[in-house]
């Protein structure tokens, strides 16, 4: 606002005189020309009248007002892009005033010429002008107007798509200290922020300077401004493939502008009835003029006349006091409703703010956990590989078996977001159903003798033996359930039936059921036993442990495949579980896949790899890792200088985490990419709900490796890139 009323004071001080005079005056009346064409975007009309207006000042010798003149011209020129033109305009406006008393117009006329050549690239000359614009401020002792100035010049350095520098200078003006004449500046700043980090590709800042502007545009309410930046918003979310985000921003964006519409139309419905009064107001009197020279005429029907002229004045005051009031009872409603509309409004974004929260929250915690639970089962790894003592082995023991435990809880709580967010993908690929239940059965022996049970699986041989689908998520649900009866039983029964439902040309239907003997549920338990977190009670959860995810899982997975899952339970009885799944049938011969094979220690033996991490105790269990397999580790921590290594020396490989300080790993894979094309990249990610394995091979990474890691398949999956 400072800076607006700056510019204000700073055109019209001139022109006060002028105003006082006749609407001829021939300033005035090209100034109102130009203005209205530039309102229209007629640009050429509006360089026609400010030259006029020019010449008119030449010719009647007024210096001041044709040094403004050609300020006016040289702006005009500079938002056309005719950078030539308004340097001689500018220069032109300096030159008047070199022979005038200075003003703050020859301030502005010096900063243009800073920002023109800005524009231009010529960046050397234009800080020389933002230097005599500066001191001539401070000779003509008026407040500091910095920021809006360096508002000017970044914008300029963004027009020349010098976007670093122009960056840098918008973070400069967010810096300053916050009050009431800098909040529409820093508003405007945060929004050309996001703007140009969308346009680097740096999503992760964009979205912070989009918030920040959005945050600041509330404190001024500027509901035009804050459309600007929803519509960004919704095109940064489109441009991520985020499309629910993106729909509701565009949506909230149509709402604002509608908004915007209707505050329009209803100021011009009040300036239409104002007219209407007017005009009622100039038709009744002529009216009554009208009556008074009948009286004159016609004497006879004067009294009658007169009666009817009253009685017709009336019906329309009484017509008009009406349309007033409906008027006014309309537009109090229309404000009502809009008023609510946008209390709807505010709390949908709320209700969406809160559930996109609770979905970042479990994803951060997740995220954030995994980097110290990779030091704890990294540091275990090799403890027990370094030959430690009997008496310290068990305690080892234990401590491996947390990690994975804890490891196995936040694998659950990411996979509950993902699906909830939708953010999981059904595959449809070819599978033996049978063979799939078989290698689960083998998997789970150990558990069920530990229990002592009787672990038995009965598969219909109806079943087609291609079927496809998803086996990675039948898998999940199925080891799930069986591993649940196994835990909560003792010395009894475990049964696994797998049935033909039915079959209907290319389509199969198969009931699975799963019973066990075990402990049972509560019969006021047995729904709230698939809620998150959730166990019988308290006493089951000390005795048997557990996350209270499995059954959660569950259940969202066979909706997700398009089914329901059953319950039947009595306590003391066992339980039995029930569903069943579609599938289609492939009639062709399915592939054998061959089993790959384990790693060899040869394979991995004198390679050099660059490990690119920022953890520290990352950085050393890692490098003791792959010193254990006689490999060359090399360290960078950022990667910048991970980039810079690579140009001048080769690796064999190249171990990238994807969160790093400064650039992030997966720009850092596209820079290397661009000189690089053959040299392995393993991501190292504490993989979260916005990442995921396409995702991250879409940069140019070969293969991603999880944190924490596994060390068997953190060897397999280096070694499989060397012969």
């Amino acid at each position: 606002m400072k800076y607006c009323l700056f510019i204000v004071v700073c055109f019209l001080t001139p022109f006060l005189y002028s105003q006082t005079k006749k609407n001829t005056d021939s300033v005035t009346y090209y100034n109102k020309l130009a203005n209205n064409n530039l309102d229209n975007k007629k640009f050429n009309q509006a360089v026609l009248y400010t030259q006029k207006s020019i010449n008119f000042c030449e010719v009647h010798g007024k210096t001041e007002n044709l040094a403004n003149q050609t300020l006016k011209l040289g702006k005009i020129y500079y938002n056309q892009g005719k950078f030539d033109a308004a340097l001689k305009n500018f220069h032109k406006t300096v030159s008047l005033y070199d022979t005038i008393k200075p003003s703050c117009i020859k301030v502005l006329a010096l900063h243009y010429i800073g920002v023109t050549n800005t524009a231009k690239g010529d960046y050397k000359t234009a800080a020389i002008y933002y230097a005599k614009a500066n001191d001539l401020l401070k000779q003509l002792n008026i407040a500091d107007h910095s920021e809006a100035l360096e508002y000017q010049k970044a914008l300029a350095l963004k027009t020349n798509n010098d976007l670093v520098l122009a960056a840098k200078t918008f973070r400069k003006i967010t810096k300053h200290p916050d009050n009431s004449s800098i909040i529409k500046t820093k508003v405007d700043s945060y929004y050309q922020l996001g703007l140009i980090e969308t346009l680097l590709r740096r999503n992760d800042s964009a979205i912070i300077y989009f918030d920040k502007a959005i945050e600041y545009n509330d404190k001024i309410n500027d509901f035009q401004k804050k459309s600007k930046i929803v519509l960004a918003i919704s095109q940064y979310y489109k441009q991520n493939k985020n499309y629910d985000l993106a729909y509701s921003y565009l949506n909230e964006h149509y709402q604002l502008e509608n908004y915007l519409l209707k505050l329009k139309n209803a100021k011009v419905d009040l300036n239409e009835f104002e007219k209407f009064k007017k005009n009622q107001s100039l038709n009744n009197t002529i009216k009554r003029e009208s009556e008074e020279k009948i009286q004159l005429k016609t004497y006879r029907y004067s009294k009658l006349v007169s009666i009817l002229a009253i009685a017709l004045i009336s019906i329309l005051s009484l017509l008009s006091l009406a349309l007033y009031k409906n008027n006014i009872i309309r537009n109090q409603n229309n404000l009502l409703l809009r008023e609510k509309n946008k209390e709807l409004i505010l709390a949908k974004n709320k209700a969406e703010k809160a559930s996109k929260a609770r979905s970042e929250f479990l994803s951060t915690v997740s995220h954030e956990l995994r980097t110290p639970l990779n030091a704890i089962n990294g540091i275990t790894h090799i403890l027990l590989e370094d030959n430690p003592k009997k008496r310290q082995l068990k305690y080892l023991e234990s401590l491996k078996f947390s990690g994975n435990y804890l490891t196995t809880f936040i694998n659950e709580i990411l996979e509950i977001n993902k699906i909830e967010s939708t953010k999981v993908d059904v595959e449809n690929i070819s599978f033996n159903l049978k063979e799939l239940l078989f290698n689960i059965q083998s998997s789970l022996k150990e558990l069920a003798t530990a229990n002592k049970n009787y672990f038995n699986l009965e598969i219909d041989q109806s079943i087609p033996d291609n079927l496809i689908g998803d086996p990675t998520k039948l898998s999940q649900i199925i080891l799930n359930l069986i591993n649940n009866a196994l835990k909560f039983t003792q010395n009894g029964h475990v049964n696994v039936i797998a049935k033909l439902y039915s079959q209907e040309d290319e389509n199969a239907i198969v009931y699975f059921e799963i019973v066990d003997t075990g402990i049972g549920i509560p019969e006021d338990k047995l729904q709230s036993v698939f809620e998150s977190f959730s166990q019988g009670s308290i006493e089951v959860n000390r005795k048997y442990g557990g996350t209270g995810l499995g059954l959660t899982i569950v259940k969202k997975l066979i909706e997700l495949l398009g089914g329901e899952i059953k319950l039947k339970s009595e306590v003391g009885k066992g339980s039995t579980f029930t569903f069943k799944l579609n599938f289609k049938i492939n009639n062709e011969t399915l592939e054998v896949i061959e089993e790959v094979k384990p790693y060899n220690d040869k394979q991995l033996k004198n390679k050099s790899i660059l490990l690119i991490e920022d953890n520290k105790i990352n950085q050393m269990i890692t490098r003791k890792m792959l010193e254990n397999k006689h490999i060359t580790c090399e360290i960078i921590d950022n990667g910048e200088d991970a980039v810079e290594l690579l140009k001048i020396k080769r690796f064999d490989m190249v171990l990238m985490d994807v969160h790093l300080p400064g650039i992030n790993g997966t720009t850092a894979t596209k820079l290397i990419r661009e000189f690089d094309k053959t040299t392995p990249i393993i991501a190292l990610t504490a993989i979260s709900l916005d990442e995921n394995r396409d995702m991250l091979l879409s940069f140019g990474m070969d293969d991603v490796i999880t944190k924490p890691f596994v060390p068997d398949e953190f060897y397999t999956t280096i070694a499989k890139f060397f012969d």
